[in-house]
């Protein structure tokens, strides 16, 4: 259970969001963990990712990159 998100896990965070070309500028990542997590883009067109509290962070992070792309309708990597 992740009960704050540290900088550690925003670092995790940031490297599949550098990845995508998302401007950190444009990432909200609030620092409490909700259940479940979750990834929505704002009324200001950022994106906000929630951290999940009761799962596994490395798991969930294996489904954040997904997560984004389909959000933000970004093409499937080749």
């Amino acid at each position: 259970m992740l009960k704050a998100v540290t900088l550690k896990e925003i670092e995790r965070i940031f490297s599949i969001t550098d990845e995508l070309g998302i401007s950190r500028e444009a990432l909200v990542i609030p620092l409490r963990t909700e259940a479940p997590g979750r990834i929505t883009l704002t009324k200001d067109g950022k994106l906000e990712i929630v951290v999940d509290r009761d799962g596994d962070f490395g798991e969930w992070l294996t489904r954040l990159e997904p997560s984004i792309r389909s959000l933000m309708e970004l093409p499937e990597p080749d």
